[in-house]
């Protein structure tokens, strides 16, 4: 009987830092602004910034996204609750549909993977609030950069063939799921996301228990999590344990007042104001970052220098990229490389040779299949969310 198992001892005991911290318990909080980043290894992880240790949020360095596909290892981490997870004996854990449904089901992991056709898709997740700590005012919470994301290749089951064994009943209204991390009353709520069930039901949502072909890790879900391609990370449920179908829209703290956008264009108001109106972030906006080469680089003049970068946007394909070494005055088209469908990021190249020495911003701007692209100036929001402007990478060239 396969198990998987990491002692909370061993969990803790093996969260080591390069700062010489050892366990959660001593590690900060939060990511202090312009501090250094530091590095940890958690189990199952490679070494990536630390933002916080309780609930831990794990930030994937750039230098991972040189690959179209991002290592399991080093997959960056969000969770919510301060207790987490850390053991799930399958041979006991069952997933459980239940609400408005004809019956109730208890799946175990081996009827998920016996019972149901296996779908498999390359889509990015990404954290509503990576980028965050380029706002400006700054916004609460995790001070992202550009790493709370990742290119994964997902397998798993269907939800809609899942709520259907189940028998859905006509007057359903919203899918609800709850996973294993367990909440602190007096401090959080549990961590309860919905789906509308027009959305539940779509091809492309299902309950994820590969990752790259492999079991998923610890930190990111394990044994099963809900995967919602070209939508952001937050209704990407880990470690589902309940799916519950309502007549009526949850009442969850992370529907309302959590995870919601101003309900305007480009989903922002003016620094420092509240919006009026707001809904439930949804998919995700179109968005591009440089890789190579690093911030402050030294390059030499009249030698060749590969930029290469990566695009994506939330279910429709990347059209085109456009680099600028001037700050923007003048652009030339980027040379697309793969993807792996309309849910993945796409790499793309651009061979630039400066002709003399000073210091250069290079700038990409991506645009979508349907002509949606990236703000020069910085779309703001109280909640720090969707952060997509076009970035400037400063260059010395000697």
């Amino acid at each position: 009987m396969m198990k998987r198992i990491v002692s909370r001892r061993n969990f803790l005991k093996t969260a080591g830092a390069l700062t010489a911290v050892t366990a959660f318990g001593s590690l900060p909080s939060t990511l202090m602004a312009g501090e250094a980043p530091r590095l940890v290894k958690f189990p199952e992880k490679t070494e990536l910034i630390l933002l916080s240790s309780r609930p831990p949020q794990l930030e994937t360095p750039l230098k991972y996204f040189k690959e179209l596909i991002t290592p399991n290892d080093a997959l960056f981490v969000r969770w919510h609750s301060m207790d987490i997870p850390t053991s799930v004996d399958v041979g006991s854990w069952k997933l459980n549909i239940s609400g408005n449904t004809e019956k109730e089901l208890n799946l175990s992991l081996d009827d998920i993977k016996k019972d149901f056709e296996k779908v498999t898709y390359t889509a990015v997740m990404q954290c509503s609030g990576n980028g965050r700590s380029f706002f400006q005012p700054r916004v609460q919470g995790g001070q992202w950069l550009h790493g709370a994301m990742g290119n994964v290749t997902w397998s798993g089951a269907r939800l809609k063939d899942i709520l259907n064994k189940a028998g859905l009943k006509k007057d359903s209204v919203d899918v609800a799921f709850n996973g294993l991390d367990t909440p602190d009353p007096s401090s959080i709520p549990d961590f309860k996301k919905s789906l509308p069930v027009d959305k539940a039901l779509e091809e492309e949502v299902f309950i994820a228990y590969e990752m790259n072909g492999e079991p998923l890790t610890m930190l990111n879900g394990f044994p099963v999590r809900l995967v919602v391609p070209g939508w952001y990370a937050t209704y990407w449920v880990k470690a589902l344990s309940d799916i519950t179908v309502l007549t009526k829209e949850i009442n969850s703290f992370w529907m309302k007042p959590a995870y919601r956008i101003p309900d305007t264009p480009g989903a922002c108001v003016a620094p420092g104001a509240s919006p009026k109106h707001t809904i439930p972030i949804n998919r995700m906006n179109t968005k591009s970052v440089v890789v190579e080469p690093e911030i402050n680089a030294t390059l030499k003049s009249g030698a060749a220098v590969d930029i290469m970068g990566l695009a994506f946007s939330g279910g429709y394909s990347i059209k085109d990229v456009l680099v600028s070494m001037d700050n923007g005055k003048t652009w030339a088209a980027a040379e697309l490389g793969k993807d792996k469908g309309r849910y993945s990021w796409a790499q793309w190249r651009f061979t630039w040779k400066p002709v003399k020495p000073g210091k250069y911003s290079i700038l990409a701007r991506a645009t979508n299949s349907i002509g949606d692209s990236q703000p020069f100036e910085s779309l703001w929001n109280p909640s720090g969310f969707m952060w997509n402007k076009i970035e400037s990478i400063e260059v010395n060239v000697v």
